[in-house]
């Protein structure tokens, strides 16, 4: 059966796809709600059913609604329309949309119902996900309510003589009961309407199409790995300082908290007779790539060139016990959303991409003891990269202490630091209540609204790291050198892994709580985090975007959430994360995936796209690499990619921090502000144990009773 999916800009969108998709034995044709008029769409398009996504806005606009409107009034097929779509069905007919008693979004209602079509079969109180601060109101007598939450809040109809029904809440939303069965049913309304009859669907591109052929593979590639493993557990600060320290384009993505999931590390740099530089602008389009000793400049995104490239170099597998086998090492900026769905507003100070290809690099397996060197050359071209490998170990044997101190050391060279806002107390409060009211309008579900903290100084980077790791150490921190420029993390949120096998997984963090030193107290705070309604709402709503986001892109039934809102412990905080895992659908690699993920759906809230457009107009600047994702595409189709926060930045003259949270109807102003300066507070101690803040409220940040 096949399904025609309109899709109002919605960041739910594609986990309707996924389960409509396992429902009727087939892929929906996802289209648009302004690609085409409802005439063109109806002879171009063969389908069985119609089904009207979620999205922001209301339903008497047309902006936001499209061809829902003329689709609710034309169709002769089976339609169904989700929260903005049964919005949509009962302002068609006469109903009223009106905001609804208490904006709902990621919150669970329990929901009774008349048992009878789409309930058809179903637990006569139902416990669902709804995302919406709107509501119908008023039905005309065309429509009959089916559904409804004890306060009387309409939660769903259907059309008296029509196949037309409506749902307000969410039946794909991962914590919704019986969204499938719903679905199902669906299904067979329609299978007993055409009499079991089906539909093939014409020749159309949806908007996830399937992807080309991959190109042809050479029977040999043209390159090989050469691999040597050591049994030496090297001293990761050693190894980086002796051998990559001076380094101007170089990389060390650090496992520096072991009990977080994390085994590998791995350094490197350009230096080697393959390496690259590549640098990219979103404005101009242009891509800077330094190699050889010579510098060109590509009219190309960054995602085309790495797919390309890595297909060109990529050697034979070598059955290493990591997936980073040479490949590119960096970070994608925040702005790139321009080129995937977002607005091009703000313009950064640094490359909006900037990665260095690494043909020669370090392993280091923490578990096990073992550190590997490895080298990519020409395939039968072997004696250079031997060589290589051969002194590399020989170093590695005989490491000598650093001599140069740790930022804050004795013997280093330390002041005091004052920090400073990009927007004052009063003005993120203000924004904040911009936030919750575009939230209550229907505009979006959650903003993640960000502040930029900045330090007049720019310590030495790789010193300051070395401290940033012991005061911080987290699962994905990360040291990058950018010629005058570095960025420096402790990033403990996986944005986006793949591994050889083509599963793909994201770890989405949302819901924060400071610790305390003692335990009863702490484990006390990580119990009521778990159990925090508004934590659980705001992480909901991001794993819910990640399956959308994955959806795209993966297998259809292959998206699944193994772990939903766990409680992971760091540092200074309690962080409530979620688990989200789907196989890559075959002809896609790992920049595909990253393109229909980026930016991080903890890092701009849903629904994305209209999220994007009003953090941009409320912050006023862009985040640059904050925001962003840093990590490695290695050449045998793993990556694995960290999002940016807890991350300092430095350009020679100033180090700025990014913070933010996640705004929602419940949110309190004064405690998301709290929050930011607490998420700001490991990294700032690592310039300075008692920085002094400039522009924060009057309760500075060094009060040591305030931040445990």
């Amino acid at each position: 059966m096949k399904t025609l999916l309109i899709d109002n800009y919605d960041s739910f969108t594609y986990n309707l796809f996924q389960l409509l998709g396992e429902v009727n034995g087939e892929a929906p044709v996802v289209v648009r709600n302004d690609e085409l008029g409802w005439e063109e769409l109806a002879a171009s398009v063969e389908f069985d059913n119609v089904v009207i996504s979620p999205g922001p806005g209301r339903p008497d606009r047309v902006e936001d609604f499209g061809v829902c409107a003329e689709a609710i009034r034309a169709a002769a097929v089976p339609l169904l329309g989700v929260c903005l779509g049964h919005q949509g069905i009962c302002a068609a007919y006469g109903g009223r949309v009106v905001h609804a008693p208490e904006p709902m979004h990621g919150r669970l209602s329990t929901v009774s119902h008349r048992g009878e079509g789409l309930f058809a079969g179903l637990p006569r109180r139902l416990r669902v996900v709804r995302y919406h601060s709107l509501c119908a109101v008023e039905l005309p007598p065309e429509l009959e309510a089916t559904a409804w939450t004890g306060d009387g809040v309409l939660m769903g109809v259907a059309h008296r003589r029509r196949p037309q029904w409506g749902l307000q809440f969410h039946p794909e939303s991962i914590c919704t009961e019986h969204g499938r069965a719903l679905l199902e049913n669906f299904r067979d309304l329609t299978a007993a309407r055409s009499g079991g009859g089906g539909r093939a669907n014409r020749a159309w591109v949806s908007e996830a199409p399937a992807p080309p052929p991959a190109a042809p593979q050479a029977d040999e590639p043209a390159f090989e790995l050469r691999v040597r493993r050591l049994d030496l557990a090297a001293d990761c600060e050693a190894a980086f300082h002796h051998l990559y320290g001076a380094s101007e384009a170089a990389f060390w993505l650090d496992s520096s908290r072991l009990d977080g999931g994390a085994r590998f590390s791995f350094m490197g740099d350009a230096s080697g007779p393959l390496g690259q530089t590549l640098r990219y602008e979103v404005g101009s389009g242009e891509l800077s790539v330094r190699a050889g000793g010579r510098t060109g400049v590509l009219r190309e995104s960054v995602f085309d060139y790495l797919s390309r490239e890595m297909r060109r170099l990529r050697p034979r597998g070598a059955g290493l016990p990591f997936d980073f086998d040479c490949g590119f090492v960096g970070y994608f900026g925040y702005e790139l959303k321009a080129e995937l769905g977002g607005e091009n507003a703000h313009q950064a100070t640094l490359p909006d991409a900037w990665f260095v290809f690494a043909d020669r690099m370090l392993a280091f397996d923490h578990r096990e003891g073992h550190t590997y060197v490895l080298g990519l050359c020409p395939r039968g071209d072997r004696a250079d990269t031997d060589s290589w490998i051969a002194a590399t170990a020989a170093r590695l044997a005989s490491l000598p202490p650093i001599e140069v101190p740790a930022w804050g050391e004795a013997g280093a060279e330390r002041q005091q630091v004052r920090f400073e806002l990009a927007r004052s107390h009063l003005r993120y409060l203000d924004d904040i209540a911009a936030c919750q009211r575009k939230l209550g309008d229907g505009e979006s579900y959650e903003i993640c609204l960000t502040n930029r903290i900045t330090a007049a100084v720019s310590p030495p980077p790789l010193p300051l790291y070395r401290t940033l790791r012991r005061v911080n150490p987290a699962p994905f921190s990360a040291y990058l050198r950018l010629g005058g420029a570095a960025v420096l993390s402790s990033s403990p949120e996986r944005f986006l892994a793949i591994g050889r096998d083509r599963w793909a997984e994201a770890k989405p963090i949302k819901g924060t709580v400071g610790r305390s030193p003692d335990p009863v107290e702490d484990a006390r705070l990580a119990a009521e985090l778990r159990g925090d309604e508004k934590s659980r709402a705001e992480n909901l709503m991001i794993c819910d975007l990640l399956r959308n986001d994955l959806g795209r892109v993966c297998e259809l039934g292959s998206v699944h959430v193994p772990e939903l809102m766990q409680v992971e412990s760091y540092e200074t905080v309690h962080q409530l994360v979620s688990t989200v895992r789907g196989q890559l659908r075959a002809g896609l690699e790992p920049p595909d995936c990253i393109r229909a993920c980026f930016p991080a759906g903890s890092m701009t809230g849903a629904p994305k796209r209209r999220t994007m457009a009003i953090i941009d107009e409320l912050e006023g600047e862009s985040r640059g690499v904050y925001s962003g994702a840093i990590g490695y595409l290695g050449l045998g189709g793993g990556c694995d990619l960290s999002v940016v926060i807890r991350t300092l930045v430095l350009d020679g003259e100033a180090t700025t921090l990014g913070v933010g949270g996640a705004i929602v109807t419940q949110s309190d102003p004064e405690r998301e502000f709290e929050e930011i300066l607490l998420k700001g507070l490991a990294p700032m101690r690592a310039i300075d144990p008692a920085p002094i803040s400039s522009g924060f409220r009057a309760t500075e940040i060094q009060a040591e009773e305030k931040w445990p």
